[in-house]
Formats: C-alpha cells, structure tokens, sequence
C-alpha cells in the first residue's frame, strides 16, 4: 500500500500503488464519489446493518466510511493499515489496527504527504533523500530498535498502534481513537472467565488457520502461548495440524524437547530444523536488506529458518503466539517492579528521612547493605524510567560509549520521553497494566511482531497472531491485575487457566522462545568472527562511538559474558550492514 496526497491550486491530487509485499494490498475505489480505500493486512469488518457480509474488504470499509466517517473504526477488526481518501471533502484518513501487528509510515510533505505499509515504498519516491536521523541511531542502540512514532529518517514517522492520522485541507492531525479501559473488577468468575478464554482462543486460531491443514501450520517453541496455539490448532486440525519449531546445537540454547512434548501431546505433525553458524553468516546481509530500519532482535535469524523451512514444506500461513506475556503478566519485569513499588508505599518520614539519606547512593556498600543500597537506588527512579536500569547506556555511561560529536546532536532523554508518554496514555491503569501497554506499543509493536512479520514477508509466507484477536485483548481488559499477577507468580490467571490443558513440563519451564546463541557462536567460529570484525571496523570509522568503544566491547566478548556482549555486538554489526546497504 502505497499514496501519495497533494493540495495543489486548491485541488486534492492522489497517486497510488501497490507495494509488492505479502500479505497482498487491496485498492478499491468508488466509481461514483472518487473516494479511494486502501488496505494492507487483513481487517475484519464486524456485523453491522450498514454493512452486509457481500464485498471486499475495502468495499464495506468504504461503506462504513460514508456512514460512520472517522469513526468507523471502531467497526474494524483484525490486523490491518488502511487509508482512505475522499477527494470531494479534500480529506485522508489514515489508521493502524489497535495492537500494530501492521505498519504505516507517513512522510509529511509542504502541500501534503505520502504513507505506505512499508517504508521502503517511500525512499523510493523521486525527491527522497537517504538522510539518517542521528537521534534514531542513539535510539535504536538504547532499544535495540528503532521505537514508533520515530523513524531512522527524519521527514518521515511511524503510526504507533490504535493510532490514525486525519489529513484535512492541508492540515494533518494525528490522535489515538483507540486507547484500552482496564477494568479492575473486585471478584472473578474463574471458571467462566478460563471457560471463555479457552472458547475465544479457539475460536481466533479457527478463524486464522482456514480449512486446509497442508497448507496451515504453527511456530511452535515449546512455550505457553505456542504451545496452547499448537493445541487449539490440533482441534481445527485433529491429527494433521503442521508444527514447526528450531534447535540450536549449543547448551543451554535448545529447547526443542518441550516443543517435542507439545507436539506429542496434542498429536501435532511435527517438524524440526537446527540453525547453524553458518546459516547465521549466511544471513546477515539479508537482514541489512529486508528491514527498512536498523533492527537489532537476532531472534529474527531463528524466525526466518523456521518461516522459510515451514514454506518448503508446502506452508502458506503461519500462526505465532506471540502476545500472551503482554497481555497477561508473563514477563519477569512485572513481578520484579511490583518489589520496587513498595518502597514509595512506605511511610514517607521512613523513606527520606531515613533510607535515601543512608542509601540509595552511588558509593559501593559491602554484603546486605550492598543489595539494599541498590534496591533503594532503583527504586527512588520513578516507572517508567527504572524499566531501563539494566540497560547498557545506563550501566556503562553514555559517554564511554558514543563520541563528544554524536552527542552533541541528540537528545539522551527522548527514549525515556516516548515511554513516558505511552505509559501514561491510558486514562486509569494500575502499575502492572500501564506496563503491560507500554509492552503493546514497544515489545510487540515495535519489536515481535516486526520481526516475525518481516521474517515471514521475506520467506514467502502469510503470518497471524490468533493470541492478540481484539476479543481476546478485550477479554485481558477484564482479568483484574491481581489475577494477572500474583505476588512473584507470573501468569496467574492464565496459567491456572491452560492447567490440564498443557503439560506441566510446559507449564513449569522458564521462559525461552527461539534465542539465537550468537555470542556463543561468535567465539567459536572464525567465519562469523570474520564477519563481525570487518563490520566493527568498518562502524568505528564513522565517529559516532567513543573511542576505544568498540575494541573494548570485543575484549570483554572474548574474555568476560559471551552472551551478553555478543548481543550487543549482533545490534552494531546490523546497524553498520543496515546503513551500508541502504547507502548511507
């Protein structure tokens, strides 16, 4: 999906495309009134009289638009980006679906403004000029991604999730139309609510899988959420439904024998690759290639192996289950600030008057008061700003790691004003669930389901999240959050909710997914060390990291954590190889 939209001499002009991306585009057009609908992904338009269950997809969104205007979007479902241009009233309308699992960017222009599902559609307009937005460089090595609405060039921005633009006029305005209302309800029904759960959930993977089962199949790690869509697919599919999951030939990587138990369970077709260093070496110019950004997850490695082995096995589309972490309190980060949220719950005479004038400093403390003073630190730093106290720009020091000239072009407090503004968002929210939002926006949003879209776009195969269906994100508005989180028990709900459903093996294992050994890798083969090498020499000379930063990053890899330090030479390597093969 691809327009662009002028007002020239008073006169709205708009020139339209297709991408050549999967999922295909569709561009319908009204003979009569001239106005033009523009779609990516796949929206589901709900019952509604105005429309009726006849037409594309485009067709009833351009019915639900002359009679609902902008607010037929609360009739639209589903995974989709869409834009709609009225030429008579001089007026555009652009959205993103309410989780994001669609993209949309927007380059505004003096006398209007282009926008496309992908963003290479737009730095291939004649005018366009490859110029990087410094700020976004200094963003992506904070995130490890580069987070909506910001963009790696500076003229253009990226739609956040539930987020529309109107364009009127000239004028452009961009708002949320949706934003979620928790309710915090002081009693649940637990066997109706994991009744219901269980009914939505496969009711989505249903409708996502079709009707045929050679064509169908799910990525399947050997988690929770994976393994409870490979459940319910079995059940759209009994005895034929297609799982596919990686190993990793490195200890304490390889997971595969949980995705063996869930297959086996619930009598999957199961199927098995094994990721090697050479298929990673294999891949690093690809990434460069396909993602219209700097994107550091090297998760995507593992997803593209398993997407592209699911496609020479005759797969179509690919369900993930992605989102039930961030819909129902999975991640560790949630249980670990609800400790740090009971310091500013004690007597405040106690906290400054005592504990912050004896710690919370910087000056190291020996044995328990060590950990105290830490404790203290971090939670004296407000959320969500204590989220990113582990990061490495916090732990290591901004200016040990970029130069005094990169520095003085950016601004360090962005990162932290853009997660302020989606933490803030919702109107009343307890802690856990403003964290859960802002895991929409930025976890999903801006890094999962970008990454195994793009992974799967590039392997030839349609991808759905069955896991984030707008029944089941309204359902999770719903569960109070202390049925979401218990004290340290992660998943509460949800895990009382799938047991006897999902092995206890499944139920009991840590949280894994398809993590690619990279650091591990690198040290022992000299291919990819080749190849890590010429990229950090290469990025070193540009001047944007402080000197000796680099050579450091690779002495502590080779000598101290290879995980740790080999991730973050996996996110520098795809920034060099991004913007060498983007020119720039």
């Amino acid at each position: 999906m691809h327009a662009r939209i002028t007002l020239d001499d008073g006169a709205m002009n708009a020139i339209t495309g297709e991408t050549g991306h999967a999922p295909p585009s569709e561009h319908y057009q009204d003979a009569d009134s001239g106005i033009a609908v523009l779609l990516h992904g796949a929206p589901q338009v709900g019952e509604n009289p105005v429309v009726g269950r006849q037409g594309s997809a485009g067709e009833r969104i351009y019915q639900l638009y002359r009679a609902f205007g902008r607010d037929l979007l609360r009739h639209v479902q589903g995974q989709f980006s869409l834009c709609i241009i009225d030429p008579a009233e001089r007026y555009a309308l652009c959205a993103v679906d309410r989780i994001g699992r669609s993209t949309l960017y927007v380059r505004e222009r003096h006398n209007g403004f282009s926008v496309a599902a992908h963003l290479s559609s737009i730095t291939r307009e004649d005018d366009f000029q490859p110029r990087i937005r410094p700020q976004s460089l200094y963003d992506y090595v904070f995130f490890h991604m580069i987070p909506s609405p910001d963009c790696i060039y500076p003229d253009v921005v990226k739609l956040q999730a539930g987020q529309c633009l109107e364009w009127r006029d000239g004028r452009i305005d961009k708002h949320f139309y949706w934003v979620p209302e928790f309710d915090e309800p002081s009693s649940l029904d637990w066997d109706a609510s994991i009744a219901e759960l269980h009914r939505l959930m496969g009711d989505s993977v249903a409708a996502e899988a079709g009707d045929d089962a050679a064509t169908t199949g799910a990525f399947l790690s050997g988690g929770l959420d994976s393994s409870t869509v490979a459940g319910k697919l079995a059940k759209v599919f009994p005895g034929q439904a297609n799982t596919f999951s990686i190993g990793f030939s490195a200890e304490g990587y390889d997971e595969i024998e949980y995705a063996r138990i869930a297959a086996t369970h619930f009598g999957n077709v199961a199927h098995e690759y094994y990721v090697t260093p050479d298929d990673v070496a294999d891949f690093f110019e690809k990434i460069a290639e396909v993602y219209d950004e700097p994107f550091g997850n090297s998760s995507a490695v593992p997803t593209y192996f398993c997407a592209r082995f699911a496609r020479d096995n005759g797969i179509e589309r690919l369900l993930g289950g992605d989102g039930g972490d961030e819909l129902f309190a999975g991640n560790t980060r949630y249980a670990k600030q609800a400790v740090f949220e009971l310091y500013g719950r004690l007597p405040s005479l106690l906290r400054e008057g005592l504990l912050s004038p004896l710690l919370g400093g910087e000056r190291r403390l020996p044995g328990p008061l060590g950990k105290l003073n830490s404790y203290v630190a971090q939670a004296r730093v407000p959320l969500p700003d204590r989220l990113q106290s582990y990061n490495l720009l916090e732990r290591v020091g901004i200016d040990t790691v970029f130069s005094p000239d990169f520095l003085a072009t950016i601004d360090t407090s962005e990162p932290y004003a853009i997660m302020r503004d989606i933490y803030q968002r919702p109107a009343e929210a307890s802690t856990l669930n403003r964290m859960l939002y802002l895991d929409w926006q930025q976890t999903l949003a801006d890094n999962d389901l970008r990454k195994v879209t793009t992974m799967c776009e590039l392997a030839g195969i349609d991808v759905r999240f069955p896991l984030l269906s707008d029944e089941i994100v309204d359902f999770s508005l719903r569960i109070p959050s202390k049925a979401k989180l218990r004290g340290k028990q992660l998943r509460y709900f949800y895990k009382r909710a799938v047991k006897g459903y999902l092995p206890d093996a499944i139920l009991n294992k840590s949280k894994h997914g398809f993590g690619l050994p990279f650091g591990v890798w690198l040290r022992e083969t000299p291919r990819l060390r080749e190849i890590a090498d010429e990229s950090l020499r290469k990025l070193d000379q540009r001047g944007l990291f402080a000197e000796g930063f680099i050579p450091r990053i690779q002495h502590l890899h080779q000598n101290e954590h290879a995980s740790f330090y080999g991730e973050l030479i996996w996110i520098l390597i795809i920034l060099e190889r991004w913007m060498e093969n983007h020119g720039v």
